[in-house]
């Protein structure tokens, strides 16, 4: 037996290493599907504990298990570990090296965390009637690799009887764990949009085909398309954040390039929008007389949380944390995650960890996951694991619970 104390104890050791992993990981940031180094990293920390680390079942993975041979229930804890095509501009000592490219949206803390819980619980693994899953998932954002990931079998030996996921927020108090039931992120479909035209002098009178005027027309129509076909309740947004066209001033390119998203939770409204964007398309270049191609695709489901795993992790939370460590969340967030492929069909949640208040926003220059939030979120992974799995565990929020 042991007490909350050993755990606490265990975690306070570990700290100034995990605060120098974040970092290391801040420093040396990777795009998604090249996390070669950051994999390495994290395999090298992993051989230096008793798991067993499964070979990769996409490139860039690692997947290791505690207790792998013991029979009982398995916990899937994931963390992602690519970053964004982003300029940092941060001045900290351990900013990015990788120019053009940073953790703007805060995976070095993720992976970090993740490692941590995995320092804590080998310790405490003969406590454990079951096994723990530790998937350190690459790319994350924009290619949704996580669904290729389960494609491949990532949880099918064992099947998890229950999956978390943490994720830093700005926003809310640092270090708090807040969570709702059900819709918990939002689908996202990304697409891009080739506008052709014919280029020529800037001087020319005739601007009927230059494909920039109909591209700006093309812009306000599809950004107009949420509250023109759809009321407010579908809770849809249509986001344009790339429009590439011309080279100079007195030059009219030949083609405009258009790229963004759109973010749902309905389905069938989400299946709506490829034809009104091709409506749209066809309005605007057809009655101009130019030429598009439309590439869309959906690499997002939305992340809709268990009830019972929240309401679960809410008293676990509360219980070993304190009341003030856990925010009921009363509305779902637009942003989106391809942990919802790792909750479709088991039982989990994904989790935001708070950032602060003053925290800078996620995928912005000036991010910076809050070291002073790493505890509560290896606690909470640590802690949710533990009585998941302890044998003295009581999982039900009207149980009475026993000290593990």
């Amino acid at each position: 037996m042991f007490q909350i104390t050993d755990i606490d104890l265990a975690i306070a050791e570990a700290m100034d290493e995990l605060v120098e992993i974040r970092h290391h990981l801040h420093a040396h940031p990777e795009l998604s599907l090249k996390e070669y180094r950051t994999s390495a990293f994290i395999r090298d920390r992993l051989l230096k504990l008793e798991m067993e680390l499964l070979p990769p079942f996409l490139e860039t993975d690692v997947v290791a298990v505690i207790n792998s041979k013991k029979r009982g229930r398995n916990i899937t804890l994931r963390a992602d570990m690519d970053a964004l095509p982003i300029e940092e501009i941060n001045t900290v000592s351990y900013h990015s090296t990788s120019k053009g490219v940073m953790h703007a949206c805060g995976h070095d803390g993720h992976t970090a965390m993740l490692l941590g819980a995995a320092m804590i619980l080998e310790k405490f693994s003969d406590h454990l009637e079951g096994s723990v899953r530790f998937v350190f998932q690459p790319g994350e954002e924009v290619v949704a690799a996580g669904k290729e990931l389960i494609e491949k079998g990532v949880l099918a030996d064992p099947k998890p009887d229950v999956v978390l996921a943490l994720h830093g927020w700005p926003g809310y108090p640092a270090g708090t764990i807040c969570s709702r039931p059900g819709e918990m992120m939002a689908a996202a479909d990304f697409f891009k949009i080739t506008i052709t035209g014919k280029g020529g002098h800037g001087a020319g009178t005739d601007q009927s085909l230059n494909p920039i005027v109909v591209a700006s027309k093309t812009v306000e129509s599809l950004s107009s398309i949420p509250e023109r076909e759809f009321g407010k309740e579908d809770r849809i947004v249509v986001s344009i954040s790339k429009l590439l066209g011309g080279n100079t001033s007195n030059v009219i390119p030949r083609e405009v390039v258009i790229e963004g998203s759109a973010r749902y939770f309905d389905t069938a409204a989400g299946k709506r929008i490829p034809a009104l964007f091709e409506e749209v398309m066809e309005t605007e270049c057809g009655s101009a007389g130019l030429d598009y191609t439309l590439d869309y695709k959906r690499p997002y489901i939305a992340t809709v949380n268990d009830a019972e795993i929240v309401g679960q992790c809410k008293t676990i939370t509360k219980h070993w944390m304190g009341e003030s460590a856990w925010i009921d969340m009363d509305d779902p967030v637009m942003s989106s995650e391809d942990f919802s492929y790792y909750i479709h069909g088991n039982p989990g949640a994904m989790f935001f960890l708070g950032m602060g208040a003053n925290s800078p926003g996620l995928h912005t220059n000036t991010y910076d996951f809050n070291d002073q939030a790493l505890r509560n979120g290896i606690r909470f992974l640590v802690l949710s694991t533990l009585t998941f799995l302890s044998r003295n565990s009581m999982l039900y929020i009207e149980k009475n619970w026993i000290n593990i």
